[in-house]
């Protein structure tokens, strides 16, 4: 019963994060999963019926709130669903205790990535809480969002592909995250039918599913609330820490690195630290005023 508690716990989290940032619950709650022994496929599956779930949830809340741009849900969701199918196809097919350092180290991918994005991010940057609203010409669109269904298939990791990439091509930042949520139902449903079908529910707890998906649905729509005012930078690089300290300790216990595997956390814990400060520190620097000019250096004299 504990144990399911803890599922349901990471549900919400992972879901409140998601919907706030357009990116984390496949790779949080697949990073939760793995590490609890299930088989790389059985995580899939169940991350991506939770998905389906709490992307219903979190779709109609993005809906009601005016967060979506429908034209963009159907450029995401046609070519991201093609591409769950491939990644999960992919893993039907591959040994999954072969496949899990890979998985790691694709996962540790996405935390320097989502580490990236929010490193650079101001710290009073928000999710625009009304506004115009901005979206990008279809180019590029569709390949980004095939790309994501593909490694969605394998570990669950939509947003992290797809949301920098539109906020970079000038999305109005609410409008990314209600999309790229939104489209996701279609994304995660292929993925988990594609799934199933290869597996036939093998290595599939229904109690940890449905823990999983209750803590999603609970979480969703306060994320879709969230998103209109939270600042998202310090949440992102939590997220980022997760994955990354999370997943080293994977592969250090797939390589057998002992004592060892602190170098790598202790890396990770300092990079958050920097960057959590580092942009107050510079922001302080710049306001210092000049230094005065010395008597007699003055223009013209």
């Amino acid at each position: 019963m504990g144990e399911l508690v803890v599922v349901g716990l990471a549900g919400l989290l992972a879901s409140l994060v998601d919907g706030a940032l357009g990116m984390g619950f496949g790779p949080t709650s697949s990073t939760i999963l793995l590490s609890g022994g299930l088989s790389p496929a059985a995580v899939s599956t169940t991350v991506n019926i939770a998905k389906v779930a709490t992307g219903a949830a979190g779709g109609i809340a993005h809906w009601r709130f005016g967060n979506i741009d429908r034209r963009l849900v159907l450029k995401l969701a046609l070519p991201g669903a093609l591409g769950a199918i491939v990644g999960a196809t992919v893993l039907a097919n591959v040994d999954g205790q072969k496949l899990r350092p890979w998985l790691a180290a694709l996962l540790i991918l996405v935390g320097l990535r989502i580490l990236v994005r929010f490193w650079q991010m101001t710290p009073t940057a928000r999710a625009d809480p009304g506004g115009a609203v901005t979206v990008p010409d279809a180019s590029g669109v569709a390949l980004v969002a095939a790309t994501g269904g593909v490694t969605n298939g394998l570990i669950g990791a939509w947003g992290p592909v797809v949301t920098p990439f539109l906020l970079h091509r000038g999305v109005t930042p609410r409008v990314a995250i209600g999309s790229v949520n939104t489209a996701e139902v279609a994304v995660a449903a292929c993925a988990a039918g594609s799934l199933f079908a290869s597996l036939g529910g093998g290595g599939i707890d229904p109690s940890v599913v449905g823990a999983m998906l209750i803590g999603g649905v609970i979480g969703a729509p306060i994320a879709a609330w969230l998103v209109r005012f939270l600042p998202p930078r310090n949440m992102g690089l939590a997220v980022a820490g997760l994955l990354l300290i999370t997943n080293i300790r994977e592969l250090a216990g797939w390589a057998g690195v002992g004592p060892g595997r602190w170098a790598g956390y202790s890396t990770v814990f300092l990079a958050i630290v920097i960057a959590m400060i580092e942009p107050g520190v510079r922001q302080v620097s710049s306001d210092q005023p000049a230094p005065a000019e010395p008597p007699g250096l003055a223009v013209g004299s």
